[in-house]
């Protein structure tokens, strides 16, 4: 039986990658692994154990011993930090900038990646973040690279704490997101780099549901090229 495809969608903060790939994996009947929300939990651990965030050692010590766990509800899927739901914990202004700084730790990094090519590895998954297709899975057979201007994605994100009724400024939600690019782009440790084997996809101008439509027509061309003719499971919805 042939092995499904690992499908991978890199690109800044806010241009919906997070969204898209839990849209794209329920589409195809595919595992979701939201990377974003491993690094998130790691920097929301340090914070609550008060862990210096120059001792990389600690870092690493730290990401190696916690446990991250993905589980889907009614409600969506929630991540278990420790046995803890902390889903909305870990979305935090405060938790979004902690994340720069954890994820530029290199223990931090390696426990991370490895996590993520264990849980990964059987292929027909979905993972979203910033070196997906370069790290982590360079052999992943579908690769996206989704981007939006640093404006449109200041302006979602703020939406976004808005409704969660978070007291947030537009102008300073964009220039955290320009912080947190420029942040990610300079890390010595895996930066954010588009693979050149990937399909960018710019999102300014378009719906969630216009790009989910062309990811999935991307990925069901390279299903069938793989010999996967058949449709899987919640293709099409």
């Amino acid at each position: 039986m042939k092995r499904e495809l690992i499908v991978a969608i890199d690109g800044p903060s806010g241009a919906g990658k997070s969204t898209l790939s839990k849209r794209l994996a329920a589409s195809l009947g595919y595992i979701n692994i939201d990377t974003g929300a491993m690094y998130r939990s790691v920097a929301l651990a340090a914070s609550r154990k008060k862990v210096d965030l120059t001792d990389e050692a600690a870092l690493g010590r730290l990401a190696g011993e916690i446990s991250i766990d993905f589980i889907r509800q009614e409600s969506g899927e929630r991540v278990l930090l420790d046995g803890e739901d902390v889903s909305g914990a870990i979305r935090t202004p405060e938790v979004s900038l902690l994340t720069s700084q954890i994820s530029a730790c290199a223990g931090v990094r390696e426990a991370m990646v490895e996590l993520q090519r264990q849980k990964g590895a059987k292929g027909g998954v979905v993972l979203e973040g910033r070196d997906i297709g370069t790290v982590v899975f360079p052999q992943a057979e579908v690769k996206f690279f989704l981007n939006a201007s640093a404006a449109e994605r200041g302006r979602r994100r703020y939406e976004e704490l808005q409704a969660k009724g978070m007291p947030v400024e537009l102008e300073q939600t964009i220039v955290e997101v320009e912080a947190r690019d420029a942040a990610d782009s300079a890390r010595e440790h895996a930066p954010l780099i588009q693979a050149e084997d990937a399909l960018v996809i710019d999102s300014t101008a378009m719906t969630i549901e216009e790009v989910l439509q062309e990811m999935l027509t991307v990925v069901q061309q390279r299903r069938q090229q793989a010999g996967l003719a058949d449709p899987v499971a919640g293709a099409g919805r």
